[in-house]
């Protein structure tokens, strides 16, 4: 492995790991917090960068083009809601068919499968040949997120869709309406990964019909290699995203190591689902381990 290439790869892993630590805290929302299985992010990863990218070509602000891919991720994550609370279709198809539906959606935004956007042209908020201000700007952006998130889940409403995750009956016995709280969850959630898609397409020069795809293994990674790694340092929920952005980047960070080790690009797919599926089976093993040592404690001491 060549140390230097490494070294001088680690910038953009960084980089990479804040940009989609955003939409891994839009997985966490629905995957922890709303206890939701939601694979609308494929989709709605591209919507936000599709919108974002055609808005600049039009000539809009950047950061109006970031809000209104924000607004466009909320609405994915709307019809999820819609299709899963008015519809009756279970979590998971509800968000397979958002996302599917949201291929023709990226489509017809874009005009065609991938469309190029030049920071040479274009006054983009971050790009991959400034690798220091896109870490600069992608973290600026985590920590807001990360503060806005924490003083909302602290209001009435925010402690609403927490409730509903952690005990959906009870909840609806307390008075709280869980359908609606499932629907402002999931738009919080797409919103998230609409703002990660438009600083991804700004970021890698151009937004892609197929940008998104494993999207949701990448988010999955990042919460699960955050919580195994820093869930018993970090209880309080700022912090618990904190370990979700640091849970992004060190996936890209062991992606950049695994290329460098001279891998094909062709087989990060089969190296992201054994990294999840290591970091998932960690948990269940210490649990096995401490089992078999406190029966065996148990007969000693009988």
């Amino acid at each position: 492995m060549n140390v230097m290439a490494l070294m001088k790869a680690l910038p953009g892993s960084v980089a990479q790991g804040l940009i989609w630590g955003l939409l891994a805290i839009g997985v966490y929302i629905t995957y922890k917090v709303l206890d939701y299985a939601d694979l609308t992010v494929d989709g709605s990863l591209c919507t936000g960068g599709a919108v974002a990218v055609m808005m600049m070509l039009g000539g809009y602000n950047p950061y109006v083009a970031l809000l209104c891919a924000a607004v466009a991720g909320m609405m994915a994550g709307l019809v999820t809601g819609i299709f899963h609370v008015a519809f009756g279709i279970p979590a998971i198809l509800s968000g397979i068919l958002t996302q599917l539906g949201l291929y023709s959606v990226n489509m017809r935004i874009m005009g065609k499968s991938n469309q190029a956007i030049s920071v040479d042209k274009y006054n983009l908020i971050l790009s991959l040949r400034d690798i220091l201000k896109a870490v600069t700007v992608s973290a600026i952006c985590c920590a807001v997120v990360i503060i806005i998130l924490y003083w909302f889940f602290g209001t009435e409403l925010g402690r609403g869709i927490r409730a509903t995750g952690n005990n959906e009956n009870m909840s609806r016995a307390q008075g709280i309406n869980t359908k609606v709280m499932k629907v402002i969850g999931l738009m919080i959630s797409n919103g998230l990964v609409g703002v990660a898609g438009a600083l991804y397409a700004q970021y890698q020069g151009n937004a892609d019909v197929n940008m998104g795809r494993g999207a949701i293994v990448i988010g999955l990674a990042a919460v699960i290699i955050g919580g195994v790694l820093f869930g018993r340092i970090f209880h309080n929920f700022a912090f618990r995203l904190v370990g979700v952005i640091f849970g992004a980047i060190l996936y890209f960070v062991v992606i950049t190591i695994v290329l460098q080790l001279g891998l094909e690009t062709t087989d990060l797919k089969l190296v992201s689902a054994l990294i999840v599926a290591a970091f998932l089976a960690v948990p269940y093993l210490k649990g096995q381990h401490f089992m078999k040592n406190g029966k065996k404690g148990g007969k000693a001491n009988a």
